[in-house]
Order: C-alpha cells, then structure tokens, then sequence
C-alpha cells in the first residue's frame, strides 16, 4: 500500500466546509423555486463517507503497574490504567466504530498465582462490555502479558510463552474469537469466511503447541483480518510466517483485496530522539525471522497495527528499499509511557492515542490517530492520511 499526500488534508477539509457554506449562503438568496432545487441537489450529493465499506480501531496495552506514581487503589488492584481506558471506549464507542482491534497486554499478568489473571481479565471484560454493548465489537490481539511469564534461566531473567497461559487467553478471550451471533447484533455486517481450525500447528509452522484463537483470521468481503501470537510457544519473539502466507493467499483466493494484521510486537522498534530505548525490543530481536514475517506483509500490500511499546507511531520501515507497507504502533493505551518526560521531543511521544480507520470500497485507508495528553486533556487527531490500495497483489 502507498501514501498519499495528507499534509494538505485539513487545508482541504476547511476548503471544502467553506465551499458548503457558500452554497447554502447562495441557495437562501435566491428565488423560493431556486432554492427548493438547489436544496434537492445538496440533498442528493454523497456524504464524505459514502464510499466507507468498514469502520474500526486499534489500540494496545492497558495494563498498568502497581508501582506507578501516582495512580489510584482502584488500579493498583486490578492494574488496568481505567482513566484511560475508560476515556478511550467512550470516544471509540461515540465515533460508531464497528470493531475494536485491542493488541494485547490488556492485562499485567507474570501472575504466580493464575487466580490473579482471572481477576484482571475478569475487570477488563467488564470495561470493555460496555463498549460492546454500545455497539462495538471487541476482537482481542495476544500480547506478551497475557502468554508469557518471567523464567529464571543461568542467563539471567527470560520470559518465555507458556501453554497453560494459551489455555487461559482461551478460557477468558475466546468467546469473542468468534462468537457469530453477537458480530452479526453488533457489526451487521456478515462475516464471510472463518474458520477456527485456520491456525498454525507444530507440524507446519515451527511452533509447539496448537495456536487456535491465537492466530486466527477472517474474511468481511473483500477485507481480510488476521491476528497474530508475537510470542508463541516454543517461538518467543516469532510470527508464524508460514501460516501467515498461506492465510493470505487463501485469502487473496477468495478475493480479498485489502489485508490487514493485527499482532502485539512491533516488527522495528521505535527509537525516540534522546532517551527511550535502545535496543531492539520486539520482533527485531531476531531480525532473520522478523524479515520473513515482514516479507509476507509486503508482499500482500498489508498494513500492520501492534503495541508493545507504549507510544504512537507510523512508519514505512522498508520504503527506502522500495516497501510500501506500513506498521503502525498503537500501543499507548494507558500503560506508563515508553519516553520519559524529560527526553520527549515530540509531543506524539506521551499521547495517549488510538486508530480509527475507514476502508473504502477500493481498498484504500483513511487513517486517522486520535488521543490525548497525560493530563487527559482534549482530544486531538495526532495525524491523518491516505493509504491507497497496493499494486502489489502476492509476489511469488
């Protein structure tokens, strides 16, 4: 998918409402006959939107820390940054998004005892119907806290992705992967292909365990979604490339033209100015294996959404080298910020901030990021742009 220019977006939006204005201003001068078929025109033209095929958001990591300054008793217990959180169901819910893509770390997890993992769960469950119940359906996206658990190792601290955790995302995640009657109450808009047992597997993707609900995906018309484990069993830190391009070939089949992905780690990590991180902290950890993951993305003209690291940002990673396809990092969803506030250069760098994307019939992305500061002031759009439909349509 390529970029097409947004600087002079708002240029063009106000142009466009002053445009109206004129018209409306003219049709009320005019004669009663003229002005009853100006109005029949205006009320014929499309809306902007009109070409919308698909309306959704995305947004990561929620989960708190009881040792972060300042947050209350409420969070401390059930760690789940619900200021936020709150805050940002309201704003998707009254945009009349119709799904919510959340990637993962909705909980802090690294629990010894599971009981805890429930009880977080169990509270963000409970937020989130709310907004299910006001009209958007919520497709959960693993994340590391939520497969993962801190292991003692002769190296020092890993964590690695354990089985009974999969076993406990399924038990609390998996009646919204898919519950069928509820997409149909909530989207009205069908599902066209799903299948449960489209998933990778030991035998054919270099995985140990099973990754039903995990990775998963699915057709609405010509769109394809696909949610992918970042850390799976015996693969921590890997996408399951394999079963990623045989998915969307299946799909390109059946013909899809618009391909999507929604994982929890970044592919290339982002790097603020000053501060920040300073090595590699998601899929790039093992570039060999995140090169193929990105490879299939670029191949299928796909754009990316993920979390992780707890900032916004969009980018291009290979554009230099002739890519096209975009990852955007969403993963300011409440949890303390990547950036310390002394090193930020950039005010996107400690926005809480969300996507909200509209497909077109043509395939193309109106994306706009939308958030607030850290003292939950007035919501802004942080950036706003095109992604026009890809050329690329699976390079072999």
């Amino acid at each position: 998918m390529i970029l097409s220019s947004w600087v002079h977006e708002a240029v063009h939006a106000q142009a466009s409402m002053s445009t109206a204005q004129a018209v409306v201003q003219n049709t009320s001068s005019s004669t009663q006959g003229a002005e009853h078929l100006k109005k029949a025109k205006l009320q014929k033209k499309p809306s902007k939107d009109s070409d919308v095929i698909f309306h959704f958001s995305s947004i990561g990591d929620s989960r708190t820390d009881a040792r972060t300054p300042g947050i209350s008793e409420q969070d401390k217990r059930w760690l789940t940054a619900s200021p936020v959180l709150s805050r940002v169901i309201k704003e998707i819910a009254a945009s009349r998004s119709e799904v919510l893509f959340f990637n993962g770390d909705m909980i802090m997890g690294y629990a010894k005892d599971s009981i805890d993992n429930e009880r977080q769960y169990a509270f963000w469950r409970g937020m989130m119907a709310t907004l299910m119940e006001a009209g958007t359906y919520v497709m959960p996206v693993p994340g590391n806290h939520e497969v993962q658990m801190p292991t003692k190792t002769p190296e020092g601290t890993v964590k690695f992705a354990q089985p009974y955790l999969e076993k406990q995302w399924r038990e609390n995640m998996g009646d919204l992967i898919i519950d069928m009657n509820r997409w149909n109450q909530i989207v009205k808009k069908p599902i066209t292909y799903w299948d449960i047992n489209n998933t990778s597997t030991p035998e054919l993707d270099h995985v140990q365990t099973v990754q039903t609900q995990l990775n998963y995906s699915f057709d609405v018309g010509s769109i394809h979604f696909a949610v992918i484990n970042t850390d799976p069993v015996g693969s921590d830190n890997v996408v399951s490339s394999s079963w990623l391009a045989r998915d969307f070939e299946q799909a390109r089949l059946r013909g899809a033209n618009t391909f999507l992905a929604f994982g929890h780690k970044m592919p290339f990590t982002y790097f603020p100015e000053v501060g920040g991180k300073k090595e590699a902290d998601g899929l790039d950890v093992k570039p060999a294996e995140r090169d193929a993951f990105w490879s299939v993305i670029e191949n299928y003209g796909a754009t990316y959404f993920c979390g992780h690291e707890h900032v916004y940002d969009a980018s291009q990673p290979l554009k230099a080298q002739g890519g096209k396809s975009w990852q955007i990092i969403v993963g300011a969803g409440g949890s303390p910020f990547s950036v310390k506030k002394e090193d930020a250069r950039n005010p996107k760098d400690r926005m809480y901030a969300w996507a909200d994307v509209k497909v077109t019939k043509k395939g193309a992305l109106n994306v706009q990021i939308l958030g607030f500061d850290e003292h939950l002031g007035p919501t802004k759009v942080i950036a706003k742009w095109k992604i026009e439909p890809s050329a690329v349509n699976a390079v072999h």
